[in-house]
């Protein structure tokens, strides 16, 4: 069995780093409002109760790793696996939309008679706030998180279930913080027109994140409706906030959040028609695979998703730089999408065989067919550059 260079406790303690640096990936960005929610719900009650929330938090997130944990050990499920099943997104998509609603409104959470009944009342949004975090965090791998991944994935189910229980601790870890040291928040301004705004506004954040999910259960004509909808909607709510007297502060609030909102969806693509790319992607197949090498040209494989947030910043962003463009035309790259929106068992053995462990990943074939670059997580169009300019005349090394 693989052992590691820093031991099992230095990946323990990596796997809980990598997961709180999960909360700065666009995975979890959805998700922050209903954070921010439960936070300040319980800001101002008694030490117990900011206790038992932060338990009903942490075990929320907790419940859900060991769950996915187990499923990795016992049925080698991949980073992620959980999104390519439509009836778990659809899910996802239906509780993302009703929390935003209930965040716009600010409207209770309905709960249960049984949890009433088990006093528990009251623990019902910090628990559901814990595992929708969890469950978003998983279309990501943050830094640090593919590496912990790749070692956990070679060990006993005793210690990659362990591993998965850190990634988890350290994604609650901030947040748990917070709900029991509250007077962190005591330098905010005091709540009034401007935070109902801003709990407006984040509540957009979180429809946004169901209608990115949507991608994978609909057209991308009918998604591409669903963001003009989403933007009208903003646009509209905004110039409500700035028609109505409200203060400075008020304002600041709908004329950020419009423009950060309408900004990052026209750059990421978001309300235009998807397609294709310079790089003139090709889905992939061995046999296209067996061309490239015949034809003596290096081959760039994207093994990506419909739920991935981090894949679609890269085909956004890196894949349509201009020096990558140039150096792909420059090197007669080939470029091969993997597509796993859908459970392929062909594909993710691909992606196992060839060091991956959830999604994004990359790679880079020399003009044999030899991989001599992979890529976890977000990189950059340098990065990639290189890759592909060393992949013609030197042996780069396999790296992270």
């Amino acid at each position: 069995m693989p052992t590691s260079a820093i031991g099992l406790p230095g990946e323990l303690a990596l796997a809980f780093l990598a997961g709180a640096l999960l909360n700065l990936t666009p995975c979890v960005l959805p998700v922050i409002p209903l954070k921010i929610r439960t936070i300040i719900h319980h800001a101002g009650a008694a030490p117990r109760h900011r206790l038992e929330a932060a338990i009903a938090f942490l075990s929320g997130t907790l419940l859900f790793f060991l769950a996915i944990g187990s499923a990795s050990a016992l049925m080698h499920w991949t980073w992620g696996a959980l999104f390519q099943s439509p009836a778990v997104i659809a899910f996802l998509v239906a509780l993302m939309a009703g929390f935003a609603a209930m965040i716009f409104f600010d409207i209770d959470m309905p709960v249960p008679t049984f949890a009433y009944r088990l006093g528990g009342g009251r623990h019902m949004e910090p628990l559901i706030s814990g595992i929708l975090a969890a469950i978003l965090s998983t279309p990501c791998t943050g830094p640090f998180l593919g590496g912990v991944l790749a070692f956990a994935i070679t060990q006993a189910p005793a210690v990659l279930v362990a591993v998965f229980l850190c990634v988890g601790l350290g994604l609650a870890f901030p947040y748990v913080v917070i709900l029991l040291r509250p007077s962190l928040l005591d330098h905010l301004p005091k709540a009034g027109e401007w935070s109902r705004r801003l709990r407006q506004a984040l509540a957009f954040l979180l429809l946004a994140g169901a209608v990115f999910f949507t991608q994978s259960l609909l057209s991308p004509e009918i998604t591409l409706w669903l963001w003009w909808a989403w933007a009208l909607g903003l646009v509209l709510w905004a110039g409500i906030a700035i028609v109505r007297r409200g203060g400075w502060a008020v304002r600041v609030v709908a004329v950020s959040t419009v423009i950060l909102g309408l900004s990052t969806a026209f750059a990421g693509g978001l309300l235009m028609p998807t397609q294709g790319g310079p790089l003139h992607w090709q889905p992939f197949t061995e046999a296209r695979l067996v061309a490239a090498r015949r034809a003596h040209r290096p081959a760039l494989v994207e093994f990506t998703a419909a739920w991935c947030i981090n894949c679609k910043i890269l085909e956004k962003t890196v894949y349509v730089d201009a020096a990558v463009v140039q150096a792909a035309r420059r090197r007669h790259l080939v470029a091969l999408r993997v597509d796993l929106t859908r459970p392929n068992q062909a594909f993710e053995r691909l992606l196992v065989k060839d060091g991956g462990d959830g999604l994004p990943f990359a790679e880079i074939r020399d003009p044999e067919g030899k991989i001599t670059r992979i890529f976890r997580g977000l990189f950059t169009a340098a990065t990639l550059v290189r890759a592909i300019d060393r992949s013609t005349h030197d042996r780069a090394g396999i790296s992270g």
